[in-house]
């Protein structure tokens, strides 16, 4: 029976550099490409939020962060129109600051 080992057999071959440039290109796979949002889409993404403020209903918020996407669900406490940021309280009661620009999608949830 023969056991490949995969890449751990051709690593003591290679110098650091090599390595280390393979893991980065590793890592840079793992990365999400940006949404483009067209104008539909953000019009009803400010329907949603407006509507989650008013009512004070639940929200999930997804959102980019450091090339990935995060979601966050809580309900919205405060818009910071200066900053152009959307304070949300989860239920754990942690206060997340998410600028407006990289809200990639925002629901109203049942569930909090």
């Amino acid at each position: 029976m023969i056991r490949d080992r995969g890449r751990i057999k051709w690593t003591s071959m290679m110098l650091p550099e090599h390595v280390k440039m393979l893991r980065d290109w590793a890592k840079e796979d793992e990365e999400e490409k940006e949404k483009e949002l067209d104008e539909q889409q953000l019009e009803l993404m400010n329907e949603t939020i407006l509507e989650a403020m008013e009512f004070n209903c639940p929200v999930a918020v997804t959102y980019r962060w450091q090339r990935n996407y995060e979601l966050v669900v809580g309900k919205i406490h405060y818009w910071d129109e200066a900053g152009a940021r959307l304070h949300i309280v989860d239920r754990f009661k942690e206060t997340h600051r998410i600028g407006l620009s990289s809200i990639a999608d925002a629901r109203i949830t049942e569930e909090w």
